[in-house]
């Protein structure tokens, strides 16, 4: 499944990072992520907003928090060393070898009347016509 974004106030926010609810998105008061869907709403002033990384959509999504729930930001990793940096500059460079494949492959027969693949029983599921 292919996710399609539209361009909104949430494409400004920093992944992983804290900011002041009020000064990305003003609005109606909201309840905070860590406080539960029961807690009473937070008003804009007393959240931050968190922009958070998502597996299958790259925009990302977004969570409330108060002062209490607010996450640390993530900081980014130190800087490497050039030797470092040359070495995996090599490994990288380094061609790999595709993996060869553990068993031949198949060669795909089709049914003559139905035009499917038929499976490795020789038995169309379309029609039940044997193929040799």
């Amino acid at each position: 499944m292919q996710i399609r974004n539209s361009s909104d106030w949430r494409d400004a926010l920093p992944f992983e990072l804290p900011v002041p609810a009020a000064d990305a998105m003003p609005g109606e008061p909201t309840r905070c992520a860590g406080c539960g869907p029961d807690s009473e709403p937070w008003p804009r002033e007393g959240l931050w907003i968190v922009k958070h990384r998502h597996p299958n959509n790259p925009a990302g999504f977004v969570r409330y928090y108060c002062a209490d729930h607010k996450p640390t930001p993530k900081l980014a990793p130190p800087p490497m060393s050039a030797p470092e940096r040359a070495r995996r500059t090599r490994a990288a460079a380094t061609p790999r070898k595709a993996a060869a494949p553990s068993m031949p492959e198949r060669v795909a027969v089709l049914c003559p009347d139905c035009f499917v693949e038929v499976p490795a029983s020789g038995v169309c599921g379309m029609c039940g016509q044997r193929v040799g």
